[in-house]
């Protein structure tokens, strides 16, 4: 049975305690069922046996005759929760009601299993709940001041017949909703309301209980949200059979409308202006309606910000509630009347220009002769504009140097004239700007060069910083009444408007300077008509044909316009075919003259011909350049890269403009052999500790040659990589006269490199590591005698690499561990064993003490 399952109708379980005339909900629903998700209800009443039908959810006709009028009227209806819950709600329920209610549901399952209704039993009580509040009819109207205390009072009693309990809340209306203030909950627990919290714990809201079954609320320091209309809700609750508490009726009355006089503390005067050296007048009022004794404290506050917490205000003065008034020399403060404080501030200057605000507490006494703070309110702002007296001046702005060219010094001097009402407290300083001059209408952005502070301080702007520091600008006064700014070498980003800005200070009463008066010159256009550089560069070839072996000249011829006494630097490029393993860039630079005539090697690296390569100044304007025995590795087209400087400030040279030559070509017909290099190995695969073998081999195709008239320069190189995508590391080299060099190596492997025939070199790699894997190729450079006898270099060649792969040999590399296991275990034991044997030998022997037998031999049984 513990596995079947079936439909399931349930109700509350009975009986249910209503009062009469009250509205009665009875939920009934219906679970594991099979069918349509949306069940329909049908329910019936009974007041002993027979059961008359009252209201069905599906079948119209279903109401009995005695309910038909109810139910058209909605004193009886069905309303529902969910697709499997409804609720039978009557209204006025009245005892003719009370008996026993039945909820069924029609079957839509396939089988017909579980309960398809239930019952509940209803029990309708009279009314005996009483709520009132004081003897008058209508509602008891309080005015109070803020600060005060009052308490409001209501009565509830029950005379119902069953055991229940009352719920009694005190409510507040502000608006158009009640709020709860605080209640003693039907479970004897107090429960304040959500924005009573603090009060209630605070003590400032009670709730008490009195005789004659009355309720009394008490509100200390009432504010101004205290005050609206007070109502006392009572509800009357019962314990069900399920052990739940349930609301059975609820009652109301109004007791009281509370209004509360707030307490304004206002600052008399408006927002003001005033000039230094005035006095600043200041009354603060202090509204109340109180008629008893009370005493106020008034506290003055200034601030920047016109924010009302105070969080950054300073304390001017401050008067207790006994009048004694805090000390100050330049501020006072004086009781006008009971209800006005005078605030006076002499001499004011710009540094009292803020806000300020009144403070006040009110303090009543209590009976035990102490005092009680009962509210404290602080005024709105108040404005305080304090001008400074502003001294009479003009600006007036001159260049007594100008510039006509580029790097030709500027001086402006910006002067103070027409001075009036400059007395001994006012300095000036001076703030130099810059305007860049466009030809659109676009707006430009003025930029600082330099501003000084009150203490003649100089801040420095970004457009000025770097040249102020290397001395190319320099701000100075010239004179008391004259700041001069000086740009000893301008240049054509200097043009553009400049102007100057005077500022005037006033010396405040704690000597500091605060700024009165800005006054701006009229700008100055610094220009001069320039053109744009030319530069042209001629590269002449001087012999028109040549062999390899022969010296390559050619003379690069310069000419520049618009440029102020030029002077050249020279820099002789070379491009390579792409054919060349040397230069994978193309161009190479070989040597340079700078325009000192200070000539470098550049990216020129035979070390065979460091001096063969010449470059020189023959006229101020022509250069040429020689390269002696030429080699066919030379060919390529050469040019001269020349940069024009003009001279800059302090010495130095400035770049004016660039130029590129015509390319000169060096070519080399030859019918010489063709060579291809290729990398081979028996055995790409080793062992570590192994010896590894790389051949690069030499091959010629076309015109033979004797192994006397050609040689090659090898260098290994290798990539730690599968993939080629890591730097190549050289490994070896061998030049074409036998010396072998190697570069450093970190591991133990070491490297040979050796020829074993005319065209054939060999790479061996000793006692190969893991770290000797990784793709491995050379790199050969042929040389071969011409019949002049002159060695010629041709082009690099590079062999297609080769992967070698180093393995780990498992046997050797375990043999050494594993006979130096086994040696320590085999001298361990024997160690052990010798170590036992003389424990039991000597250490643990043990002397027994036996009794003497007497020992006769036994007598044959012959002689017996």
């Amino acid at each position: 049975l513990a596995f079947c399952k079936g439909r399931v109708v349930r109700v509350p379980k009975g009986p249910l305690i209503r009062v009469m005339g009250t509205e009665v909900v009875i939920p009934c629903s219906v679970s594991d069922y099979d069918g349509p998700s949306e069940q329909n209800f049908d329910w019936e009443f009974s007041r002993e046996t027979d059961f008359m039908r009252i209201v069905s959810t599906w079948d119209s006709a279903f109401t009995s005759e005695e309910y038909q009028k109810r139910v058209g009227q909605g004193d009886i209806k069905l309303r529902r929760s969910s697709n499997d819950a409804v609720e039978l709600v009557i209204r006025n329920i009245q005892p003719a009601d009370q008996g026993r209610y039945k909820c069924s549901t029609p079957s839509t399952d396939a089988t017909v299993q579980g309960n398809y209704d239930a019952e509940v039993q209803v029990k309708v009580i009279s009314d005996g709940l009483s709520v009132s509040g004081s003897k008058a009819r209508s509602p008891t109207s309080l005015r109070l001041s803020e600060g005060d205390s009052f308490k409001l009072r209501c009565s509830a009693i029950t005379t119902s017949p069953e055991h229940t309990h009352l719920h009694v809340t005190w409510q507040i209306k502000s608006g158009l909703t009640w709020r709860d203030i605080l209640s003693l909950t039907h479970e004897g627990k107090f429960q304040p309301g959500p924005d009573y919290e603090e009060r209630y714990r605070n003590g400032d809201i009670r709730l008490d209980t009195g005789a004659n079954d009355t309720y009394r609320l008490s509100v200390s320091q009432a504010s101004s949200v205290d005050g609206g209309a007070y109502r006392c809700l009572v509800s009357e609750w019962v314990r069900g059979a399920d052990n739940s508490w349930q609301k059975i009726q609820e009652k109301s009355v109004e007791i009281a409308s509370v209004a509360i006089q707030r307490t304004d503390v206002i600052i008399s005067t408006s927002n003001m202006s005033l000039t230094e050296r005035d006095s600043l007048d200041l009354t603060c009022n202090i509204t109340t309606d109180r008629s008893g004794i009370f005493e106020a404290e008034v506290m003055w506050y200034f601030s920047t910000s016109p924010d009302d917490t105070l969080s950054d205000a300073q304390v001017l003065l401050s008067m207790d509630r006994d009048s004694v008034v805090s000390d100050s020399t330049l501020i006072s403060l004086s009781r006008v009347d009971r209800n006005s404080y005078h605030l006076l501030v002499r001499d004011v200057d710009v540094e009292d220009s803020g806000y300020y605000f009144c403070q006040a507490a009110v303090w009543v006494p209590l009976h035990n002769g102490s005092w009680h703070k009962v509210v404290e309110r602080t005024s709105a702002p108040v404005n305080v504009l304090v001008t400074a007296l502003e001294p009479d001046y003009e600006v007036f702005l001159n260049a007594s140097k100008t510039p006509k060219f580029s790097d030709d010094p500027t001086e402006l001097n910006c002067r103070i004239i027409n001075a009036q009402d400059t007395e001994a407290n006012i300095r000036f300083t001076v703030s130099w700007y810059y305007r860049q001059r466009l030809r659109s209408d676009d707006a430009v952005t003025e930029e600082l060069l330099a501003m000084m502070d009150a203490d003649w301080t100089l801040q420095l702007g970004d457009r000025s910083r770097e040249r102020t520091q290397n001395g190319e600008i320099i701000f100075f006064k010239k004179a008391v009444d004259t700041f001069s700014l000086r740009i000893q070498w301008t240049s054509e980003n200097d043009r553009g408007d400049y102007f100057c800005v005077i500022s005037a200070w006033s010396r405040q009463r704690n000597n500091s300077w605060v700024k009165s008066k800005d006054v701006t010159s009229a700008s100055i256009n610094i220009f001069w008509a320039t053109q744009d550089y030319t530069l042209t560069v001629e590269a002449v070839k001087l012999k028109p044909f040549f062999v390899a072996g022969h010296t390559f000249e050619m003379t690069c011829k310069v000419s520049s316009k618009n440029i102020k006494t030029p002077r050249y630097s020279v820099l002789i490029t070379a491009e390579k075919p792409l054919t060349d393993q040397s230069n994978p860039n193309g161009t190479t630079r070989i040597i340079s003259l700078n325009q000192d005539s200070v000539v470098r090697l550049e990216d020129w690296t035979d070390q065979t011909r460091v001096d063969g390569v010449v470059l020189e100044k023959v006229q101020e304007n022509e250069f040429r350049y020689r390269m002696y025995q030429t080699q066919i590795s030379d060919a390529g087209l050469y040019r001269c890269v020349v940069t024009a400087w003009s001279p800059g400030g302090g010495g130095m040279w400035r770049e004016a403009v660039n130029g590129l030559s015509n390319p000169i070509q060096i070519d080399f017909q030859t019918s010489g052999p063709v060579f291809n290099v290729s990398v081979h190995s028996d055995n790409p695969t080793v062992y570590q500790g192994e010896l590894a073998d790389l051949l690069c081999i030499v091959t010629m195709e076309g015109m033979a040659l004797e192994p006397d008239d050609m040689s090659f320069d090898v260098s290994w190189f290798a990539v730690r990589s599968f993939a080629l995508d890591r730097e190549p590391v050289l490994l070896a080299s061998l030049d074409r006269r036998g010396i072998v060099t190697q570069s450093r190596r970190n591991g133990s492997s070491d490297l040979s490199l050796e020829r074993i025939s005319p065209l054939e070199f060999r790479l061996r790699v000793h006692s190969c590591e893991d770290h000797d894997f990784g793709n491995h190729y050379c790199v050969v450079t042929p040389w071969v005698r011409s019949a002049t006898g002159v060695w010629q270099r041709e082009p690099d060649i590079k062999a297609k690499p080769i992967f070698l792969s180093v393995k780990m040999d498992v046997l050797n590399a375990f043999k050494y561990p594993l006979l130096i296991g086994f040696g320590l275990a085999t001298v361990i034991g024997l160690l052990s064993c010798l170590i036992g044997y003389c424990s039991s030998r000597w250490c643990c022997k043990k002397e027994v003490q036996e009794t003497r037998r007497e020992r006769r031999r036994l007598m044959s049984m012959e002689m017996d």
